[in-house]
């Protein structure tokens, strides 16, 4: 296993970790992802650090916690050779102060999230979404406590706007307090919108990317295909609504040049997809999810080769997206504005 340095921090991280979304099944839209008890999530963490991953990700929404509980009885008995990431923000409760980034909301989200993963500290906390109606600044201030109480390790942030993340950097640097070191963000080759404004801000600020998603919300499996219905077994049967809307010509031009690369290399699809994304700038950690171990192993392989720079060359091209104002713009710039992909 590949490790990298996440961020402008002193923390290594496995190219993959693995994410524990389909730990619990307790919600319908959860459920869709998959039930993994305490039994198979053991198993699958055997799996992991037997591979090198020793980075594992969940969320206190994740099946209402369930998901968090279950990752801690997994761990039970070598917490001290992993990594832990959790998030918070999203609504936890009924009550008006049971979501967002409040210093109430913070506060008790970690506590439980500690209480529920069973362990003293938190290696990696994120925020899971931007909170615009909390003062940055209480939202930093509340952060770098919890670090400096040992209860948090490192903060990061998840689908923040560019100018959300700038501006939460530029707070931490003027106060002195704990910064971003990376952000958890959608990528995946049918989705390349994080090259537009993140991306760039990730190289220039030294912020690493924790890519959630990596197979396009469950669209790069290599089972949909143009003419094909969708399997009886996808998320996307009861979950399709949450994710990214991905028209279909443009699905099917980029599972064609996966399908062409494939038969290439004698790779599966998903190994080429996150293969791909370990290529791209600023990415430190690919967060892989499985079902069963079937998967997981799979998924492991895509460390054992690296694409060549023909085959990058026909995925960039089937994947490259029309950009939206100013970026289009700036493409006509590069002269002084140089583009970072």
């Amino acid at each position: 296993m590949e490790y990298r340095q996440l961020g402008a921090s002193g923390l290594k991280v496995p190219v993959l970790s693995f994410g524990t979304g389909t730990f619990g099944g307790v919600t319908e839209l959860f459920k869709a992802w998959g039930d993994t008890d305490v039994k198979e999530a053991t198993r699958l963490v055997d799996v992991c650090l037997d591979a090198g991953v020793n980075l594992f990700d969940t969320a206190n929404i994740y099946s209402r916690g369930a998901s968090e509980e279950i990752l801690g009885k997994a761990l039970k008995g070598r917490r001290d050779k992993v990594l832990v990431s959790t998030k918070a923000t999203f609504k936890m409760g009924p009550g008006p102060n049971d979501l967002g980034s409040s210093r109430h909301h913070l506060t008790k989200a970690c506590e439980d999230s500690l209480r529920r993963l069973e362990t003293d500290y938190i290696d990696i906390y994120h925020l899971h979404g931007f909170d615009a109606l909390t003062p940055i600044e209480e939202v930093l201030s509340t952060l770098d406590g919890l670090v400096k109480s040992g209860k948090i390790r490192y903060i990061a942030c998840s689908n923040f706007s560019g100018w959300h993340l700038m501006k939460s950097l530029d707070v931490s640097a003027r106060y002195g307090w704990a910064r971003y070191v990376a952000q958890q963000s959608y990528y995946s080759l049918i989705g390349r919108e994080f090259e537009w404004e993140l991306m760039p801000l990730g190289i220039d600020q030294k912020v690493g990317t924790m890519v959630w998603s990596p197979l396009g919300w469950g669209r790069l499996t290599g089972k949909i295909r143009r003419g094909q219905e969708l399997p009886e077994q996808s998320r996307l049967h009861k979950s399709a609504e949450y994710g990214p809307p991905v028209p279909d010509e443009y699905l099917y031009r980029v599972v064609d040049a996966l399908d062409v690369i494939a038969t290439e290399t004698g790779r599966s699809v998903p190994q080429i997809a996150l293969n791909w994304l370990m290529q791209r700038p600023t990415v430190s950690s690919i967060i892989i999810g499985a079902r069963n171990e079937e998967q997981l192993l799979q998924n492991l392989k895509a460390v054992e080769f690296s694409l060549n720079q023909e085959q990058i060359a026909l995925l960039d091209q089937a994947s490259a997206q029309t950009k939206i104002y100013p970026y289009w713009h700036q493409e006509q710039f590069v002269e002084r504005n140089p583009l970072p992909v």
